[in-house]
């Protein structure tokens, strides 16, 4: 069995952009490529919000990761999954039920990015040492987001670029999933030659984690519960119903209340401004709380996710042309979801924390992914029947109720400062 730390600059950035990159394809880009084909927002929301799902059950079959195989030999395999249903995708979109199979194929891909985050993530625990886990923290986070960003910007610019080269947004949709299957396909060869086989067929077999049932229960017994999670489930209140409708918005025409943006434009806004602005967000973020601790800046994090929502509602009621104030608007969003994504991904942590941490970590994404998927898919509808003026006046109105509960939460102020004890 290999020691720990081998060749970590080789295999954790590869890694982690290849977790992110089918999340944002399933989750974001699903969404403007629907919409470039016709379907409406509500079912567009409905579905894609839907596809949120295995991220939510995820909890409920990652000790079978742990018992079966290698971590290794399960995002391979999920990683080459995901590559073929994305190649799937872009074959059957030139046919009539295109709508129902690329939607078939994406929940194949859903459940294999959830098992891929699961197998990832356990991989990092055990092929890195303390140290170096909280050193690469900030670079698989980085990796991660650069992921998101190619994916919500770079391939939404190359889809926008044939829909105006070949003036037929089927065609152009087809091709851009099967190149990004392709490049799928190229992360998991590299992934492949890049990390090495830390387990041992022998550690899976005497190391095996206790009960599910129990280490289900147990989470559900740590003190204060009820509080956390129903501030797990309303951090991202507002904001995953933004995630879902504003490139919509962006997209609609006029006389439904959108700005009328080009399919390319908004790539490059979110590929550009977007990479830059939510990539320090989140640095920024990690550096203050890893020098001030969770407590000091909870609050404003918090005030950053949201308030961006303000912005929104003002471009939805002034019906702005101005393009500088929209690409301010989006740098300001991401931005603030970087920043306010840290001390969400650090309370998590501290949830987790205590025994079966591994675990508990996984059930309280699966929380943090409900708290997501439910908002998602209602936007639709509630974006059709308030207009988008009214929709994010609604959304700014939504961010409320977790500062409600941010005065009930119980947490050591001092929780992921470098000095505390910690492996975040």
């Amino acid at each position: 069995m290999i020691k720990k730390d081998k060749r970590a600059w080789a295999w954790v950035p590869p890694l982690y952009f290849a977790e992110g990159l089918p999340n944002v394809i399933i989750a974001s880009v699903s969404v403007i490529m629907y919409k470039k084909l016709g379907i409406s927002n509500t079912d567009i929301t409905l579905y894609t919000g839907l596809l949120y799902l295995p991220w939510v059950l995820k909890p409920i079959w990652s000790p079978i990761v742990d018992l079966k195989s290698t971590k290794r030999n399960w995002f391979l395999i999920m990683q080459l999954l995901i590559s073929v249903m994305f190649l799937a995708v872009g074959l059957t979109l030139p046919t009539q039920m295109f709508f129902v199979t690329t939607l078939a194929c994406f929940w194949v891909a859903a459940f294999a990015s959830a098992t891929n985050d699961i197998a990832s993530d356990g991989y990092y625990m055990i092929g890195l040492s303390e140290k170096k886990q909280s050193f690469f923290v900030g670079i698989r986070s980085t990796f991660y987001r650069l992921a998101m960003v190619t994916g919500s910007g770079l391939i939404v610019v190359f889809g926008g670029y044939l829909e105006r080269i070949y003036g037929d947004n089927t065609k152009a949709w087809s091709i851009t999933m099967i190149a990004t299957g392709a490049l799928m396909l190229l992360l998991t060869i590299i992934n492949f030659f890049t990390t090495p086989k830390f387990e041992s067929s022998l550690a899976i077999k005497t190391q095996r984690p206790k009960a599910f049932l129990e280490v289900f229960t147990s989470f559900f017994k740590k003190p204060n519960i009820a509080v956390a999670l129903a501030f797990i489930l309303t951090y991202r209140l507002g904001e995953s119903q933004l995630a879902k409708v504003a490139q919509l918005f962006m997209l609609d025409e006029r006389t439904k209340g959108g700005l009328a943006i080009s399919t390319e434009n908004v790539g490059i806004i979110y590929g550009v401004v977007g990479l830059i602005t939510l990539s320090a967000g989140g640095i920024l973020g990690g550096i203050l709380i890893s020098r001030d601790g969770l407590k000091k800046w909870m609050l404003p994090m918090m005030l950053f996710l949201n308030v961006p929502n303000v912005l929104y509602a003002i471009l939805a009621v002034s019906k702005t042309s101005n393009l500088a104030f929209v690409i301010g608007t989006v740098a300001f969003e991401q931005f603030g979801y970087g920043f306010g994504f840290a001390a969400f991904l650090m309370y998590l942590i501290y949830i987790a924390e205590g025994q079966s941490k591994t675990s508990h970590y996984a059930i309280a994404t699966g929380f943090m992914a409900l708290g997501a998927m439910l908002p998602g898919m209602i936007s639709g509808a509630v974006q059709k029947w308030l207009g988008y003026d009214g929709f994010f006046i609604w959304v700014v109105i939504s961010a409320l109720p977790a500062f409600f509960l941010l005065k009930f939460l119980k947490y050591p102020p001092e929780f992921g400062k470098k000095s505390a004890q910690t492996d975040a």
